[in-house]
């Protein structure tokens, strides 16, 4: 077919699926509309799949929710149909190729993802409410196959670093901002800072957490010699917008994360042995149980409350007698051991914690924000959520993969290939140290933006420690 016969057609369909949209639209249908965006889509699939893993990190902070209570579901769009599909291309590729990267798999890292999702099927399979610990077990695995096991593959390239965070940098600043100026519009009201983050985040704590995974990167990126200097003010720029985001989310465990992350640079910083570190963690343990009466009446002593002043609202942080969030997290809390109690080594299955922890309360644990029916959310911790959820192999799994995140992070700061991986590495790892310090307090990793930030950073830290093998140590 000649190339004027194949212009041609092309100016008929393009004029023929034009008149055809116009008078659906005139029909008041206009979904049609959305056809040729589908149909590149679908193309990305096939031909390009890391530019659409990249549209997906550009439109994860942008996403929403929409809730059909029909149907009894609820998705994130436009980004969770494009996941799903990815890790259904995924599994049909390793089925008909039968093969993946063993690399990639022999890693500590991925051994103990893969550990953590295969005992979340087996306690899904011995769950109290199957459906729902299916339908979350579902939701886990499609973002660690499409941002960890598939993502990983990206970082061969250590441009792609770089371009991952600066998308995703992108519109999370176009969040802050908006969100920002709302909150400003109101008298940065603390009260206030729930709503002024949707739809794009459930709540302020979320938001928070958020920002501080993804703060410490653009710092490390601010001071990194080999990035151009207009992009290493342009990096500061958005650390300090999303500092000023945490600020005024008013969300004391962000607060608090990003100073640990701050500790363990300097403790990076100093080059303290781990021998030392490790000394100075069982001091601060004996010393914790030694002085634990006199420690708890102090704590008793502060009655300083959630408060829209900053000072205040910092000291209300270790108010365990008063402060209604907190004495509600401890609630959340003592039910959950109750019932790991009951279930120590299966749990009463994923995701099931909202749904079954109100008999496990007791009323003096009760609170001014307690439900009787214990409808208003989860464990309030990635650690202690597994352990109601999926018994003591399921907080297991998750805290060694924390360790091992860990570790391998603080060696590729060490010991990365270039000096620019090293310091990828150092941002990443004080990012994850926000979110692994902050998951004590809070647990986000059933949200897209989350999921999608935590997943991502692990997968470069396996990806360079797989794929970016030093010849010898970089000097620092």
């Amino acid at each position: 077919m000649s190339a004027r016969i194949q212009l041609l057609l092309f100016y008929v369909f393009s004029a023929f699926f034009i008149a055809l949209n116009l008078y659906f639209m005139k029909q008041e249908f206009f979904w049609l509309s959305a056809l040729p965006l589908a149909f590149a889509v679908i193309l990305l699939y096939f031909f390009s799949l890391d530019k659409l893993l990249f549209l997906i990190v550009f439109l994860t902070p942008l996403s929403f929710k929409y809730s059909n209570e029909a149907m009894g579901f609820t998705i994130d769009l436009p980004t969770e149909p494009l996941i799903v599909a990815i890790m259904v291309l995924f599994f049909f590729k390793l089925l008909y190729e039968q093969q993946y990267d063993t690399r990639v798999l022999k890693h500590p890292i991925s051994i103990i993802i893969i550990v953590h999702l295969f005992w979340m099927f087996v306690t899904s399979v011995t769950s109290e409410i199957p459906l729902v610990s299916f339908k979350y077990f579902l939701s886990q695995l499609w973002f660690v196959v499409c941002f960890f096991f598939v993502g990983i593959f990206l970082y061969k390239d250590v441009k792609n670093y770089h371009r991952f965070f600066w998308l995703f940098g992108i519109s999370l600043l176009v969040i802050v901002l908006l969100a920002t100026f709302r909150h400003a519009q109101v008298g940065f009201e603390r009260q206030l800072g729930y709503a002024v983050v949707r739809p794009f985040f459930n709540d302020h704590t979320h938001y928070a957490a958020v920002l501080a995974l993804i703060a410490p990167v653009f710092i490390v990126l601010a001071f990194t010699r080999t990035v151009k200097p207009i992009t290493r003010i342009i990096a500061l720029l958005f650390f300090m917008t999303f500092s000023m985001g945490v600020l005024f989310s008013y969300s004391r465990a962000a607060w608090v994360s990003l100073a640990l992350a701050f500790g363990g640079f300097i403790i990076l910083a100093m080059r303290i042995k781990f021998r030392m570190l490790l000394a100075g963690m069982v001091l601060l343990v004996a010393g914790l149980f030694v002085f634990q009466t006199e420690i708890m009446m102090q704590l008793q002593r502060n009655t300083q409350e959630s408060s829209g002043e900053f000072s205040e609202h910092a000291r209300s942080i270790s108010n365990i007698t008063s402060d209604a969030s907190n004495l509600e997290r401890i609630n959340r809390w003592r039910a959950a051991f109750r019932m790991f109690e009951e279930r120590p080594i299966v749990g009463w299955g994923p995701g099931t914690y909202q749904f079954v922890y109100a008999p496990f309360q007791r009323s003096e644990d009760y609170t001014i924000i307690t439900t009787h029916f214990g409808d208003m959310g989860n464990a309030h911790s990635e650690y202690i959520g597994p352990l109601a959820e999926s018994g003591v192999p399921g907080m297991l799994s998750f805290i060694l993969l924390a360790l091992a995140v860990i570790a391998t992070g603080v060696r590729l700061y060490k010991k990365a290939a270039t000096r620019e991986l090293q310091l990828i590495a150092l941002g990443i790892t004080l990012g994850l140290i926000t979110y692994l310090s902050h998951g004590l307090l809070n647990n986000f990793l059933d949200t897209d933006e989350a999921s999608v930030l935590f997943w991502s950073m692990l997968a470069m830290l396996v990806s360079m420690d797989v794929f970016h093998k030093p010849e010898r140590s970089v000097e620092r």
